[in-house]
């Protein structure tokens, strides 16, 4: 189970996959097929609250981490020019998705971005764009918890009804 549980780490700091996928992962019983990267995937057929605490506690980990990264040790990396050429590419985009929501709301304008279970939203952009919007440490930790569990629920929730409903 320790195993599991360490895939589900993994799968919930990908940027790709952040709880879209961990969660499905760590729940669905059958193979899951699609899976970007790895083509299909076993599912772990865990608990709903292991699943739930360790995908959920992983993400937000990720999003003070990723806040902490765009910080304080970007700059190093942002000296390979390929690097810097990524990176301002993905500001732009992070500051169009997030500055509306986060000018007009604040701390849950941040929240509901992060909490948007879809590609481009998340705990890492969450993390790119509060650090840009110099939002600080501790209101992005919040927002980021508020946000990841949110989206854990959303997420958990689509889930279980949708395997309930196909019978998986």
């Amino acid at each position: 189970m320790l195993e599991k549980i360490l895939v589900l780490v993994f799968l919930s700091w990908v940027p790709l996959f952040e709880l879209r996928w961990s969660i499905p992962i760590g729940l669905f019983s059958g193979v899951i097929e699609g899976v970007p990267f790895f083509g299909s995937m076993q599912g772990f057929a865990l608990p709903l609250e292991i699943v739930f605490l360790v995908c959920v506690g992983a993400n937000a980990l990720l999003g003070f981490l990723a806040y902490f990264f765009f910080d304080k040790i970007i700059f190093v990396f942002l000296k390979v020019p390929f690097l810097k050429k990524f990176y301002n590419k993905l500001i732009i985009k992070s500051q169009k998705k997030a500055y509306p929501l986060v000018e007009k709301y604040g701390l849950i304008g941040m929240s509901l971005f992060i909490a948007i279970p879809l590609p481009g939203s998340g705990s890492w952009t969450g993390a790119l764009a509060g650090n840009l919007l110099n939002f600080g440490y501790k209101r992005f930790f919040v927002a980021n918890l508020i946000g990841v569990i949110i989206s854990g629920l959303i997420v958990s929730i689509v889930f279980t009804g949708a395997f309930s409903f196909f019978g998986v």
